[in-house]
């Protein structure tokens, strides 16, 4: 079975075995924050995007709240959020409706096979936390992303550093407190991840594995060249967005960026 496959079941059976609550007031801040479920740095890019006509799309959207953060923002005027997960996609519906948000749509699909209808649609693609991690061929998921966006769209991510997948998060062996910058992992690493759990959503709760990959910046930022995406920004941030690894911030070490590459 294809690693898409198992990690499309996974994803299902972690999000039926959610906390309970799990995302269900979203809409309640939606409806009274500006830009809730975004940091401040990725708040401060979002508003120099130029969203031309308007239209968004967010690859591996999860329940939908970072996409329909952003329906409120200027310029932007539709928006379209992929995600493998069905049942995942069906609350990212469900809290577009309790928020009266009617310009956005949510698709349950394979990212790497979105239909040719949207190719060509989008002014802006958006990928965030932990979203990268799923795939093992970047040049294949930017190539994705570019089809998918107009000439001179642009992409944003906001993503976990490849440097932290060198760090020992705070439940393996190789963690000591006294040392928390100690570096247990080859950043270099050509093996996936497997993991059985998904904590942030089922506090521990097993489901079927989930297979994930780390990449280094060089093979990022080769990926989106190769498919005609030349970066036009690289933050790098000394605080961790994954929840894995806050005893690492601050102290020097680069857990977090954002990056934004526009079609040419």
């Amino acid at each position: 079975m294809k690693y898409t496959e198992t990690n499309k079941r996974a994803w299902e059976n972690a999000f039926d075995n959610r906390k309970e609550g799990f995302g269900d007031e979203n809409h309640t801040r939606l409806n009274t924050e500006h830009l809730p479920f975004f940091c401040d740095e990725m708040k401060t890019e979002l508003k120099k995007l130029d969203f031309g006509s308007g239209a968004v799309a967010q690859f591996c959207c999860n329940n939908g709240r970072e996409l329909l953060s952003i329906m409120g923002l200027n310029g932007v005027e539709r928006g379209v959020g992929f995600d493998i997960a069905e049942n995942i996609i069906q609350q990212a519906r469900e809290t577009a409706e309790k928020a009266g948000i009617k310009n956005c749509e949510f698709l349950a699909c394979n990212i790497l096979e979105i239909p040719d209808k949207y190719h060509g649609q989008f002014d802006v693609v958006m990928l965030t936390i932990g979203a990268i991690c799923w795939f093992k061929d970047l040049t294949e998921l930017f190539g994705v992303v570019s089809k998918c966006l107009k000439p001179s769209g642009k992409v944003i991510m906001h993503e976990i550093h490849p440097f932290e997948f060198m760090l020992p998060y705070p439940d393996e062996d190789g963690f000591d407190p006294n040392s928390p910058n100690k570096i247990t992992h080859s950043y270099f690493r050509n093996d996936p991840w497997i993991t059985d759990t998904m904590t942030y959503m089922s506090e521990g709760e097993k489901t079927s594995a989930f297979t994930s990959f780390s990449h280094t910046m060089g093979s990022i930022v080769n990926a989106l060249v190769a498919n005609d995406l030349l970066v036009t920004l690289l933050n790098e941030y000394e605080h961790s967005v994954s929840g894995n690894t806050d005893v690492y911030d601050g102290k020097g070490i680069p857990l977090s960026y954002i990056l934004v590459a526009e079609k040419k």
